[in-house]
């Protein structure tokens, strides 16, 4: 887990942390700082309910849901942005 003190995050390091943010694993430190930057940061708030939403359905998606062709193009996104990911 990534931590920053002290100054307000940037929209960077509230996209680093979002994971973290929703899962209840930021100290409350951290937690208050994220909270802050959404108060005053309307694209990351819109951020926050996307990731929420992405969460809710593809938490509810079953092996059936997507068809072969689907699935072969969702593994060959992944497998590049895993390629490209630092």
């Amino acid at each position: 887990m990534r931590v920053f003190r002290r100054r307000p995050l940037s929209c960077q390091e509230m996209v680093e942390l979002v994971t973290d943010y929703v899962e209840g694993c930021l100290s409350w430190r951290d937690r208050r700082r994220f909270e802050s930057h959404l108060s005053g940061c309307d694209n990351c708030t819109e951020y926050l309910h996307q990731m929420r939403a992405m969460i809710e359905l593809t938490g509810s998606l079953a092996g059936d849901d997507l068809n072969p062709a689907r699935q072969g193009e969702l593994l060959v996104l992944f497998r590049r942005w895993c390629l490209e990911s630092p």
